[in-house]
């Protein structure tokens, strides 16, 4: 060890780190530089000379330098100059700088540039290497503090993924707990019903929930909650009760015996314990029964029920009961006569309570009109949309349409399950839009969803391929062979039927495709839309995107579709 380090004694895990290092001599006398040398040689990993300011600079640009030590007075470019340059973009890397220089506001813009050690020559090695030293133990406390600070990020960083995790999962858990027998489904029987949902909490863990159970060939039943306060309480309420009701409806529907005055009664009885003193629900409990032609309700003080009739007025359902809370004992149940309603808004009351961009009105404002003037769910979340500007709550609704309306047939076409079938059948429906609009955008996307899904109506229905065997065909190269031989085999049909229906200033063409397969588990279809990266469903999830909704039967063998065009 160098007798000066002893003199000093400097402690050794400082000489050690030191011992990695790179340091930067910035002189321009030759003789200086010699005396550097035999000074750092021992101290630094490496040290890289230069003969004046500008090759300094250039040096740091092009080295990983660690500690710069630099001579004051140099031809072209001064050290104090270098050090400017060098400050912009760097303000942490350490800076010796030797001068023989007394001047105040030399040492006074130093100071202002950061240089961290002065050395006044003639030089002393001891003051060489204290200031290395000293040097060196700020980039420790650097390097401490970076990794300190990396580390904090770094554990915020996981633990906002973690909290980012949970949030996924409670979503998660709030999508399997709300349950919709109808997602992406059609009523068919009692006439041709399409039902749709719009929920969008304004938070992880939403104040709203809702429900759509399929109760038998004829009737439905939907539930809407909303629980009335924000935060947790209201949130876990809602959940715990929607829940219940499902898990009830199940048991119900296991014994083949489900009654609304008792699935009413029950959940009354389990969430008025759980209930706060002054904490109530707002809950909608509705049956339609397309058979009767009759709707069921107990309502406890939800908005109100919307719906159009076939001469295009509204009919306001209002709540029969007050909210429900802890000190609820009885309830009421009325009936009303829709065999002459075609449509239905069940909705919590985030939606009408929105304000809007138009001065001092809600949405509430709005909405029975844009009820009125819309054919589907995309219709009316477009016309919110237009008129609201931040969501202020959750927005929970409920949109059927029975489509008893006096509907047009265009074509009705049966296929056989061929390839060719397939090039006469997209032939054909385009030739079918060519005479049904000018519009050809709408007229692509048409025929983007016809080939998709009839397609899909080909080789997953007709010809009973799944996806995972289609793809170990499409691997192995024998996709397209295999098509061939299976349809030799298939005497199935395919039946196409397409029909228009007025709607204001425009047609809305229902396009539906029917094969003769096993069908399909419809339900499969929320994994498909909840990733649509995955390549399992591209077909529907294409066709989905291409028109304004697509909806199966309960099979699963029979899919309707709609865009729109304008009349003129």
């Amino acid at each position: 060890m160098h007798k000066n380090i002893e003199l000093l004694k400097i402690d050794s895990g400082i000489l050690e780190y030191m011992k990695t290092l790179t340091l930067l001599c910035v002189e321009d006398c030759e003789d200086s530089q010699k005396a550097y040398q035999s000074i750092f040689e021992n101290l630094v990993k490496k040290t890289i000379f230069a003969i004046d300011g500008d090759d300094g600079f250039n040096k740091y640009t092009s080295n990983d330098i660690d500690i710069i030590v630099t001579d004051y007075r140099m031809p072209k470019l001064s050290g104090l100059a270098m050090i400017e340059k060098i400050r912009e973009n760097d303000k942490n890397i350490p800076i010796v700088l030797i001068t023989a220089i007394n001047d105040k506001e030399i040492i006074i813009k130093a100071l202002k540039l950061h240089v961290n050690n002065f050395i006044q020559k003639p030089i002393k090695h001891t003051d060489i290497i204290e200031s290395l030293a000293e040097s060196t133990k700020l980039l420790i406390a650097n390097k401490f503090i970076k990794e300190n600070k990396n580390n904090i990020v770094k554990e915020l960083q996981e633990k906002n993924d973690y909290n980012s995790y949970q949030e996924s999962l409670a979503f998660a858990k709030e999508l399997n707990i709300l349950r919709n027998d109808f997602y992406y489904q059609m009523r068919d029987h009692d006439g041709i019903s399409l039902i749709d949902f719009l929920y969008m909490p304004l938070d992880v863990m939403s104040g709203d929930a809702y429900s759509a159970r399929r109760i038998n060939e004829h009737s439905t039943f939907y539930l809407m909650v909303d629980g009335m306060g924000k935060g947790l309480s209201a949130s876990l309420t809602t959940m715990l009760m929607t829940s219940f009701i499902n898990h009830i409806i199940d048991k119900m529907l296991f014994l083949d015996s489900f009654d609304l005055g008792i699935l009413i009664h029950e959940t009354m009885e389990y969430i008025k314990p759980i209930l706060l003193e002054e904490e109530a629900l707002a809950i909608d409990y509705i049956v339609i029964n397309n058979e009767e032609d009759m709707l069921y309700y107990a309502k406890f003080a939800m908005p109100v029920l919307l719906m159009e009739s076939k001469d295009k007025e509204i009919i306001r359902l209002k709540s029969n009961n007050p909210p429900l809370s802890k000190w609820q004992e009885t309830f009421n149940v009325d009936a009303y006569d829709i065999s002459e309603i075609k449509k239905f808004l069940i909705y919590s009351d985030g939606i009408v309570e929105n304000e809007t961009i138009f001065e001092n009105k809600l949405y509430s404002d709005f909405i029975e009109n844009d009820f009125l003037n819309s054919f589907t769910r995309e219709d009316l979340k477009d016309s919110f949309l237009e008129k609201v500007g931040e969501k202020e709550d959750d927005i929970t609704l409920i949109y059927i349409h029975r489509l008893r309306s006096i509907s047009k047939v265009i074509s009705i076409k049966e296929f056989d399950s061929t390839l060719s079938d397939i090039d006469i059948a997209n032939e054909w429906y385009t030739d079918l839009w060519q005479d049904l609009t000018k519009d050809t955008k709408a007229a692509y996307y048409a025929n983007l969803a016809f080939t998709e899904l009839f397609m899909n109506a080909y080789e997953h229905g007709n010809l009973g391929i799944d996806s995972s065997i289609k793809h170990i065909l499409i691997e192995e190269d024998n996709y397209m062979s295999t098509l061939l031989e299976k349809e030799k085999e298939c005497s199935k049909k395919i039946s196409v039927k397409v029909t228009k229906i007025e709607h204001g200033s425009l047609y809305y063409i229902i396009t539906q495709i029917t094969d003769e397969g096993d069908g399909f588990d419809i339900q499969s279809l929320s994994t498909i839309f909840r990733n649509s990266k995955t390549f399992n469903g591209r077909g529907v999830f294409v066709s989905r995107k291409s028109s304004l909704g697509i909806y199966y039967n309960k099979e699963g063998n029979s899919v309707l579709y709609l865009n729109k065009i304008s009349k003129s």
